[in-house]
């Protein structure tokens, strides 16, 4: 069968036009359901009060309905005796009204008698045998709620378009309104498609990925208005997806697949797209990063799009183009973007001729926001918990400058009021102190290197930097660089623990690598870390000593050692590489090693130390954190779970000026 290709790309705003030409981007109907089934819908139609609210005069404490020209005089002391006349409880119609020189014990809520224009607390009186001393005036109208004081009749109290919180429910039910008209929510069928697709809790071989998507996608549809539904894995079978999707045409309003969107020969969804009626694939491919693979069709009157099988990807799809289209469907105002305004600390570079949403988290500081890039691929799943927002760099621009300031639309509340800011390497142990201390989710944590923790501090933007950088000249961890980055006297070094970093490779070394000479070899395929990682310092330091033994310059030297500039972000990272076969061996903590299953070769036990500002280090969470290090049952208790990988010394939690 012939392949249909697209290879115009379009933008977002195109988008919309193109499909708004195919396809009515409207309200698809209205329903009537009973209020307590309305939570979270549209209204459809405006909302007028049938009842005045509240529906007769009532007391708003528990008192004496009175005539407030008998009280006029009243006070300590020269209180005004009254006669009692009796009691109203409420939902009782009173018998009883209030004649000059009278008074009637009233409940909260409680329908206030004839005669009476005001309530005396009873606070302010006290009663005797049917008489009643009262030592404050009251004014016309004191505590008492008036017919259709709230709400009148024929009041607009809700208009359509609104969403039912559980406060406009309230309101409606408290006007006596039983069923709303509100719009359908549009139906929405979510397939995932793949053979390397498997469900969560399933056995996961190589090759293969849990699915994501469908999840993903289902939940975020759910909370924005629809009605959606997960139909599971497809494989990549055209016949099997042309007949699944083909049903779901028939039954849904709009249904949405993610993978198998490229123009690859294996990826079918836009060919099965294409055939299930007229138009057909009416775009294929958006101008924006993640997210290019994007399939948009038109079937049987109904709407087809084929996510991207990235996870990050797909996310930025559903935000950016498919969010829109749900509002319109469900009768929804188009969804306000929160944006806030940060600065930008490292440089951004892409090419011209495509629009790039950047993940970020944010920091907040006295000098305002700061947008740290979530360093991650199209495929990222973590992005999707960590980053706050995302930074739009539009189609012309090639490069965001270091510092420049950029706009960060919001994809969740941001709380600027984390109670510690962690910035800098990533280490497990770290995490479950975090965790022990019951600050999970109130720290903030940006994985960005040992060297860009430093810079957050230096900026006053992290309250903590965890750091294990191997200084070459000294031979020492961290406190050289006290000096070297001019922080000396501004920020302290904390000391952590010791973590054994060494070789990591296959079970049974099938390469018979010895050591970090060997990465000179043909046949050897190494994955190192990121630039500004400790590991990676330590890395180079290495490699220079073993250039200068060889008489080959670093740059030479690094140029024939194969997978150099391979960099991943963690020490997993480089385990599940050697894992998965994408490379021989590479350099992580012992602990990634033994999480994977594989063989470990020591090379030397690091220092992962803390960097924190003087000026953060005496009170708060950061105080907590320290001396959570230096309480020796507590650190060891946690350390001992990552044993013999960690270990934690007689200077766990000293501070070095």
């Amino acid at each position: 069968m012939s392949r249909k290709l697209f290879h115009s790309l379009v933008g977002l705003e195109e988008a919309f036009r193109i499909i708004s030409s195919y396809y009515r981007l409207e309200p698809l109907g209205v329903e009537k359901v009973p209020l307590g089934e309305a939570l979270f819908r549209v209204l459809a139609q405006d909302v007028y009060s049938p009842v005045d609210y509240p529906p007769f005069d009532r007391s708003e404490v528990d008192g004496y309905a009175v005539r407030s020209l008998d009280t006029s005089w009243a006070d300590e002391l020269s209180p005004v005796k009254l006669k009692i006349k009796g009691r109203v409880e409420v939902g009782e119609i009173p018998s009883l009204s209030v004649e000059e020189g009278e008074a009637v014990e009233v409940a909260t809520g409680a329908m206030v008698p004839k005669g009476a224009d005001a309530v005396v607390m009873e606070e302010h009186a006290k009663a005797g045998d049917n008489e009643l001393t009262v030592y404050r005036s009251v004014y016309p109208g004191e505590n008492i709620s008036t017919t259709g004081s709230d709400v009148s009749i024929g009041d607009l109290v809700l208009q359509k378009g609104v969403v039912l919180t559980p406060e406009r429910i309230g309101l409606l039910a408290g006007l006596g309104i039983r069923e709303v008209v509100v719009y359908k929510k549009p139906r929405v069928a979510v397939f995932s498609t793949g053979r390397e697709v498997v469900p969560p809790g399933s056995p996961l071989l190589p090759g293969q990925v849990y699915d994501v998507n469908s999840y993903l996608a289902v939940s975020f549809l759910n909370s924005i208005g629809a009605s959606a539904v997960n139909l599971g894995i497809l494989p990549d079978d055209e016949r099997t997806i042309r007949e699944e999707v083909s049903k779901a045409v028939e039954g849904f309003d709009l249904v949405l697949t993610s993978g198998g969107t490229s123009a690859g020969v294996r990826d079918v969804v836009y060919r099965v797209f294409d055939e299930l009626g007229e138009p057909g694939v009416i775009i294929h491919g958006l101008r924006i990063k993640p997210g290019k693979p994007t399939v948009v069709a038109v079937a049987r009157g109904k709407l087809l799009v084929g996510l991207p099988g990235f996870p990050l990807s797909c996310y930025i799809v559903l935000q950016k183009l498919v969010k829109p289209i749900i509002y319109k469907l469900a009768g929804l105002s188009s969804p306000e973007q929160e944006v806030v305004k940060a600065v930008l600390p490292v440089k951004i570079r892409k090419r011209a001729g495509f629009t790039m949403f950047v993940p970020v988290g944010l920091v907040s500081s006295d000098k305002g926001f700061t947008a740290y890039p979530l360093q991650s691929s199209s495929g990222s799943i973590s992005s999707l918990v960590y980053s706050d927002g995302f930074v739009t760099i539009g189609e012309n621009v090639e490069l965001v400058d270091e510092n420049e300031l950029v706009e960060v639309e919001l994809v969740k509340s941001y709380k600027p009021s984390a109670r510690l800011v962690v910035i800098g390497s990533n280490d497990p142990l770290l995490y479950r102190v975090i965790s022990e201390l019951g600050l999970a989710d109130k720290a903030k944590i940006i994985p960005v290197g040992s060297m860009g923790g430093w810079h957050a501090v230096a900026r006053g933007e992290a309250d903590i930097a965890p750091t294990h950088l191997l200084d070459e000249e000294t031979g020492l961890y961290n406190t050289p660089y006290l000096e070297k980055t001019g922080l000396k006297g501004k920020a302290v070094i904390v000391k952590g623990y010791k973590r054994l970093i060494g070789l990591v490779f296959p079970k049974g070394n099938p390469k018979n690598i010895r050591g970090i000479e060997d990465f000179l070899r043909s046949d050897v395929r190494i994955v190192n870390r990121n630039r500004g990682s400790g590991v990676r310092g330590f890395l180079d330091i290495e490699l220079k000593k073993l250039s200068a033994r060889l008489g080959i310059g670093f740059e030479d030297l690094v140029k024939k050692i194969n997978g150099y500039f391979y960099e991943v972000r963690t020490h997993t990272a480089v385990a599940a590489a050697v894992k998965h076969g994408r490379a021989d061996v590479g350099i992580a903590v012992g602990w990634a090693a033994m999480m994977y299953d594989l063989d470990f070769k020591p090379l030397g036990w690091e220092e992962f130390d803390f960097l924190v500002s003087v000026d953060k280090l005496g009170g708060g969470e950061v105080a907590r954190f320290v001396n959570a290090l230096r309480d020796r049952e507590f650190i060891k208790r946690v350390a001992s779970e990552f044993k013999p990988y960690y270990q934690v010394t007689d200077a766990t939690g000293s501070v070095v000026y």
